[in-house]
């Protein structure tokens, strides 16, 4: 099964509205909105996708539909930055 985990070589730096992270390997800062810093967090190696999915949706009451369609973007997101990527369990 495949897990998702946070990517080597990152600065991250709380800020009110979400998380400012430097990304040493590539030398690019990224903002990520509360939204994808709660979905970058629970990129822990210990959920999946659809793990991850489930729980957002969850957090924020959405339905299975709107969240699936929503996270999956920003996990599509985190993995095409290289700010997370896939790892086997």
């Amino acid at each position: 099964m495949e897990m998702l985990v946070r990517a080597d070589g990152l600065d991250v730096n709380e800020v009110p509205d979400g998380y400012v992270i430097y990304h040493t390997a590539f030398d690019r800062v990224h903002y990520l909105n509360k939204t994808a810093a709660i979905v970058f967090e629970l990129c822990d190696g210990s959920s999946g996708p659809d793990d991850i999915v489930a729980r957002v949706g969850q957090m924020f009451n959405l339905d299975d539909e709107t969240a699936r369609e929503v996270i999956e973007a920003c996990i599509r997101s985190l993995l095409k930055e290289g700010l997370v990527l896939y790892r086997s369990k």
